[in-house]
Formats: C-alpha cells, sequence, structure tokens
C-alpha cells in the first residue's frame, strides 16, 4: 500500500464528499476559509463550486467545518454545510443546487436548519453525517474554553457537547433530537457501510485521545463520558463512576500526539487486504493507524502503525480529516494543502 497525491494548493481543506450516482464521479473538497472545490477526473478545477468564504469565520477551530451530500442530489440538488458564521455561531443550512451536474454551482435556494450560539471559538465539532434514513447526524462540542466549564456535555438540555440527530425532510425549520452526550469535541466520525457501525474520534482535553465505536443503532442514549472521564480515566477527580459511559475502544496519551483525527473504514475494492479497517490519525504528530472493531467484544482489535510504511520521509502534516469516494476508496486531507489517496504498492 503506498499515498498518492491526488490534489495539492487547497486552501486548508478538511472535509471530503462525494455526489452518489454522479456519472462524473466528483468529490467535492472543503475549504476551511468557505469554498467547496471540485476533484474531477482526478484534476482539481480551478473554480469552486460554491464559494461561502464571506458568511464564515477564521479562527483556528472555525471556518467552513462540514459538508454531507444527499443520495439523491443528481435528481435534487441537496446538500448541507455546517460552519460558523461571522459571529462564531454554528449554521446548518441546507442548499438547493441550481444544476447539480454542473461544475460550477448555483444556489437555487437555501435554509438554515440549525443555528447553536457557541460560547467560546474553540470545540465548534462542524462534522455532518447522512445515516441511512436521510437524517443528519450532527456532532458538536462542549461549547470551548477548557474543561468544559458551563458543563454543556452532561446537560441535558444543552445542545453543545452533543451528537443530535436531524430530520432535514422536516417542514420548515426542523427540530433537532439529542442523541447522545458527554463529547468534548467529536472532530470527524463515520459509519462503516457495511455493518453500520460508528466511529467517533474525541478529541482530548490534555492528556487523552480517544475513539468510541458502536452500533448505530445503539448511539441513541449514549454517554461517552466527558467531563467526568477523559479517555478511560477520571477527568474531575482522582476517583469517579464509570458506570453508564461508554468506554472508548481506542485511546492514546499525548506523548503520542495532542488531537485526534478520525477516519473512516475501507470498504474500497482496490487493497482487498484492508477490508473493514478503520483509519485514524493525528493532528499534531501525523501518526497514521487502523484498527478493525469487533462488535461482539466492544473493542478494537488487529491494531495496526502504517507510519513507517507510508511516510517513511515524514511528508504528512497537519491530517485534519480523511474521506471516501463512492467506490469506497480512503483519501488522506492535509489541513496544509494537499490530498492523498491510499493505493495498492507499485500504481
Amino acid at each position: 500500500m503506498a499515498l498518492a497525491k491526488v490534489a495539492e494548493k487547497l486552501d486548508q481543506p478538511l472535509a471530503m464528499a462525494f455526489a452518489p450516482k454522479d456519472p462524473a464521479k466528483r468529490l467535492f473538497l472543503v475549504e476551511k476559509t468557505g469554498r467547496i472545490r471540485v476533484l474531477k477526473a482526478g484534476r482539481l478545477l480551478d473554480a469552486p463550486f460554491l464559494d461561502l468564504s464571506a458568511r464564515v469565520s477564521r479562527g483556528s477551530e472555525q471556518g467552513l467545518l462540514g459538508l454531507a451530500v444527499a443520495a439523491d442530489f443528481m435528481k435534487s440538488g441537496r446538500l448541507y454545510v455546517n460552519y460558523t458564521d461571522r459571529e462564531g455561531d454554528t449554521r446548518v443550512v441546507e442548499i438547493v443546487a441550481a444544476s447539480p451536474a454542473a461544475d460550477v454551482g448555483r444556489i437555487a435556494r437555501e435554509r438554515e436548519i440549525l443555528h447553536v450560539e457557541q460560547p467560546y471559538a474553540n470545540h465548534n465539532g462542524g462534522h455532518l453525517l447522512l445515516d441511512p434514513q436521510g437524517k443528519l447526524l450532527i456532532g458538536l462540542g462542549d461549547g470551548g474554553s477548557g474543561g468544559d466549564p458551563r458543563g454543556n456535555a452532561q446537560n441535558p438540555r444543552a445542545l453543545l457537547g452533543k451528537m443530535l440527530r436531524l430530520d432535514p425532510g422536516a417542514e420548515g425549520t426542523p427540530r433537532p433530537t439529542i442523541v447522545a452526550r458527554g463529547l468534548r469535541n467529536p472532530w470527524r466520525y463515520a459509519l462503516d457501510a457495511k455493518t453500520a457501525d460508528l466511529f467517533i474520534a474525541d478529541v482530548g482535553q490534555n492528556k487523552w485521545e480517544e475513539i468510541d465505536a458502536l452500533p448505530l443503532s445503539e448511539l441513541d442514549g449514549a454517554n461517552f463520558g466527558w467531563n467526568v472521564m477523559e479517555g478511560s480515566r477520571c477527568y474531575r477527580s482522582e476517583t469517579c463512576s464509570t458506570a453508564g459511559y461508554v468506554a472508548p475502544v481506542v485511546e492514546y496519551g499525548h506523548d503520542e500526539g495532542c488531537s485526534v483525527t478520525g477516519g473512516v473504514v475501507y470498504r474500497g475494492a482496490a487493497i482487498p487486504a484492508l477490508a473493514g479497517r478503520y483509519f485514524y490519525a493525528d493532528y499534531c504528530t501525523a501518526l497514521l493507524r487502523s484498527f478493525r472493531f469487533d462488535r461482539a467484544r466492544r473493542a478494537a482489535v488487529d491494531h495496526w502503525d502504517w507510519k513507517k510504511a507510508l511516510d517513511p520521509d515524514g511528508r504528512l502534516s497537519q491530517i485534519a480529516s480523511f474521506g471516501e469516494d463512492e467506490a469506497g476508496e480512503v483519501y488522506v486531507l492535509s489541513l496544509s494543502g494537499t490530498v492523498w489517496k491510499l493505493v495498492p504498492k507499485g500504481s
């Protein structure tokens, strides 16, 4: 296996999505500064599909943070974006593109479906994921600062520090449902297309980074522990009760990294040996690892460290996200401007 460069000189890319059943097999690349770019037939197009840069804030953890494309996008033109506005608040907006097949989009209409005030500039989450029923999963951080000073993550009435579900098909402004709580800053989560297992990477405070995994059917009511827990350890006191909290399947300390970047499960055909492997990384140290999730044991197994094999020269840095195309092949996005693809060795 190797890393092949497929795009470069982007302006802080941090998300990727594809348009299902798109004959052109385009990939949409999200630039943190507000543009959605098109990678088509191996070429990054100069003109953006959409440019939302005038409406997004530019803090280090702010910007255009997430994109989800509807399953019927080629017919309906519907997509969803998650960004922090000029005041730093979270906005999730449904956009309908006038001509979905066009490489330069035009907004036919839009509708804001979620607005959440952010008390601080960090821990905005920002990822969007459409579940098999077409509902949006929206992961929000605890609101920022350090240590969750407002207690949002465990507050059942606060939207911050939660995983929300929202039905974009609802009339008017749909109401979000709190599905799970106890998240600090979920930086990328993914659904295994084959098993419907959900993987959530949650950025730690000052000691432990964690990855949680569970069947999507068990997400409702889950509590991932923050800020009582950081990873599997007590955070606010030396001892605490762990009863009722979902334990991480993977955690690593800040001697190895400082900000986990969640990835995706490989379901492609180009490298069959990778089938079922969940890939993840760390933004600070560019570690690149994988494991398989044993659902019966609720455990991560078959761990593998790919750093030496895939990045012996240390080219990777600031890994901000992963992506996948419709074929299930996996991509690695660096905030420094480059997108890589996992390919068979020698390709």
